[in-house]
């Protein structure tokens, strides 16, 4: 037998070994979609600082990953469910968009969702907070990252009616987010003994609320739950500050406020609002050092849940690709389900089967003007709430996904 000499067999093994992996990325680059709020009541909690938080995401990358190219496309989705269909329809099919974070308000993120879910490709719901994304509506393709009206209703509504809050009259935006919030705390308020006494819907973006305060005025319920958000949660109190509200004996429940709305409206306004987040950029070390960076992006602002929500999204979603050498959205989207989320400025957290992403979450309440040591300097913790307590566990929201 003819032996082999040391070269030889080396030279057999390259010729018999496995060509190099080389990275499976459509289009030769990863494009990552921003459609959100950029112009209208939600733009200051999510727009343009979305836009400069998914940017710092790709600096974190070097601008690269799996050795390609990464790109940025944006767009204002104007809360509008038509608008968000065509951008992202238009964005997976024709512009190479590998993954959208966004939508905007509830109603537009569920229509950009249906999309990728027809398209089978990947959308991370950041900004909504309707939990029939991970309920009846979910789909295989989306990842609704942050918070829903379920976290809400067990942090700030529970929290209410524990402390004493046990009738509601209820401000609702009348489109899916303010049904869905003003549905999930009802039922919190009801499982703890408490009673509805009715409720008024608004218009989205509505500047006058007269009329809505004076029949939250007239119902006498304990609790006027301002079930909206924004530019509207912002008016609500206003309105409600003009209307001697909480002066006449009533209190307020804001169910989805963040540090912005409560930088536009002064700690005078918003001093003693409960309210519950994932986020705060002063809690821990880490959260500062991402507040400090971010400000140095958006003006000297401090980023908001949302904010800091694009940005962990937006680079998790780059290390599933860093890890797997592919941009292929399903086995993405298995990688994401099957491996921790856990990320330093919101901690331990896993992705289910429904797309729901369990994290903790807090109760705060805003600061007077007294305890406040500087500008940004807005809520002090009251208690945390485990993941698998905020959020609604996975065998009751009908999502289809979810065996029974």
């Amino acid at each position: 037998m003819r032996k082999i000499t040391a070269v030889g067999a080396l030279i057999l093994g390259m010729a018999l070994a496995p060509p190099p992996a080389t990275a499976q990325i459509s289009g030769d680059v990863i494009k990552l979609g921003v459609l959100t709020d950029m112009s209208s009541l939600y733009s200051d909690i999510n727009g343009p600082g979305a836009v400069a938080a998914v940017r710092m995401a790709i600096e974190d990358f070097g601008g690269m990953v799996a050795g390609k190219k990464i790109e940025i496309v944006q767009a204002d989705v104007q809360n509008k469910a038509d608008v968000a269909a065509n951008i992202s329809g238009r964005w997976y099919d024709v512009d190479g968009v590998d993954v959208i974070f966004g939508a905007g308000a509830s109603s537009s993120s569920i229509a950009a969702m249906r999309v990728a879910g027809d398209k089978k490709r990947i959308f991370f719901a950041v900004d909504p907070a309707s939990s029939d994304i991970t309920g009846k509506l979910c789909n295989a393709y989306t990842v609704h990252w942050l918070y829903d009206t379920v976290a809400l209703a067990n942090g700030t509504g529970s929290a209410v009616v524990k402390a004493g809050g046990d009738s509601w009259f209820f401000l609702t935006a009348d489109y899916a987010f303010g049904h869905a919030l003003e549905r999930d705390v009802s039922a919190i308020v009801k499982a703890n003994g408490g009673k509805v006494l009715g409720g008024v819907r608004h218009p989205l973006n509505t500047s006058d609320f007269s009329s809505f305060m004076l029949q939250a005025q007239a119902s006498k319920a304990k609790i006027v739950g301002l079930a909206n958000a924004g530019g509207d949660t912002i008016n609500s109190i206003k309105a409600a500050a003009e209307f001697g509200i909480v002066k006449g004996g009533q209190k307020l429940a804001g169910l989805l406020v963040f540090v912005s709305d409560v930088h536009s409206l002064t700690l005078n306004l918003a001093q003693g609002l409960q309210l519950t987040e994932a986020f705060y950029w002063d809690r821990t070390d880490e959260s500062r050092a991402f507040a400090k960076r971010f400000a140095t992006h958006h003006g000297g602002k401090m980023p908001t849940s949302i904010q800091a929500g694009f940005y962990t999204a937006a680079k998790h979603y780059l290390e599933q690709i860093k890890a797997l050498n592919t941009d292929d959205a399903d086995k993405v989207m298995a990688r994401m389900k099957s491996t921790p989320a856990d990320d330093p400025i919101f901690g331990k957290a896993v992705i289910r089967a429904d797309g729901r992403k369990v994290h903790d979450v807090y109760l705060f309440e805003v600061k007077t003007p007294a305890e406040s040591k500087g500008p940004w300097d807005y809520y002090k913790l009251v208690r945390t709430i485990p993941g698998d307590q905020a959020f609604r566990p996975m065998d009751q929201g009908e999502c289809p996904l979810v065996k029974k």
